[in-house]
């Protein structure tokens, strides 16, 4: 008898009168909105304009749920193209199915697009995303739990995860190893990886990027293992898995290699933005250090100026009384003078 167990929703979608709400579309949604928040903080941090990410995320989603819908469709094309199967299915992107190594491949495509009508180093835009892809799809494998779909190994472990008998999708009640909640858990710890490392060694030029992509693949290659759903598979081991270690491989080689190459990180990501700040003009990306610094140069030149006026005209002053002053002694020897003889004149 299983004690404890991680529970899975009745259903996937609730029904807002003829408007379907589905549990694995709001997942998307979300993961998507959390990574572009994440990439605008950190865009901002590296110099650029808030709202860039975003603008540049109108290209790179929709080239990404393409993606990934395209790479689950050809590498598990059977239930659309093969016997018995329906093509028009492979359009139903809310029942399932997104492949998350097209969707960044061709979500890539999107950015670059969009970042060179931006004038923008794909690279740095790359980086500054990273932590929030990894967030993004540590929410969105929820979805996949109001799907009750790509678990694992059965177990009787207290967090295995209860699937209910479905025979008209051939699935078989019983508690297995929740892989969704593990991919999930690790790509939150690939998302904070990346920002320590971010901080701490100053990534540039796509090396941010390129180690969320090594260690992301490092966990999905295990967690694929783990899966039980049907796949193709390659000398033994699931196509997936091949794919991880393909992409950890490259991605490392990437770090070391660009490392060599163009050390360092990039000093300007956002020409227009850097040209903004030089001006003073722009709000989001001004420097309040660099504000607060030219604040008080301001008020102590005017201070420097106001000393200067008031010394100015103390001396002045100073200058006018004696002048004065001289004068006076002038006219005062000269009465004397002119007194004295009026005085011997007269007596």
């Amino acid at each position: 008898m299983d004690l404890a167990f991680i529970p899975s929703p009745s259903t996937g979608v609730v029904h807002l009168g003829p408007i379907p709400l589905r549990g694995y579309a709001f997942c998307i949604i979300i993961g998507v909105f959390v990574g572009v928040w994440l990439g605008n903080k950190r865009w901002i941090q590296r110099g650029g304009r808030s709202g860039t990410v975003a603008d540049i995320a109108v290209w790179a989603v929709p080239f990404g749920l393409v993606g990934g819908r395209l790479y689950h469709v050809i590498t598990t094309y059977e239930p659309y193209f093969g016997k018995g199967g329906h093509p028009l299915n492979a359009f139903k992107v809310w029942e399932g199915g997104l492949g998350i190594w097209g969707a960044v491949a061709l979500g890539a495509v999107g950015a670059w697009i969009g970042c060179r009508r931006r004038g923008i180093p794909l690279p740095a835009y790359m980086d500054a995303l990273a932590p929030g892809l990894a967030l993004g799809q540590a929410i969105g494998r929820w979805g996949n739990w109001f799907n009750q779909e790509l678990y694992g190994r059965a177990t009787d472990l207290p967090w295995a995860l209860k699937i209910s008998d479905d025979p008209s999708v051939g699935r078989i009640g019983g508690t297995y190893h929740p892989t969704f909640l593990y991919e999930s858990l690790w790509c939150i710890g690939v998302a904070l990886l990346v920002i320590w490392a971010d901080k701490r060694f100053k990534l540039g030029h796509g090396r941010a990027f390129a180690l969320y992509v090594a260690s992301y693949c490092a966990g999905r290659a295990w967690i694929e293992y783990m899966r039980v759903d049907e796949a193709h598979h390659i000398l033994g081991l699931r196509l997936n898995v091949w794919t991880a270690l393909i992409g950890l491989v490259l991605s490392i080689l990437y770090i070391v290699v660009s490392a060599k190459k163009v050390p360092g990180r990039e000093e300007v990501v956002e020409p227009e933005a850097q040209d903004a700040v030089t001006d003073g003009t722009d709000k989001d990306t001004e420097d309040p250090k660099a504000a607060e610094r030219a604040g008080e140069k301001g008020f102590k030149g005017a201070g420097t100026a106001k000393g200067a006026g008031t010394a100015k005209a103390a001396g002045s002053g100073k200058e006018s009384v004696a002048n004065g002053a001289a004068k006076l002694t002038k006219d005062a020897g000269t009465g004397s003078r002119s007194g004295g003889s009026r005085s011997g004149k007269e007596s």
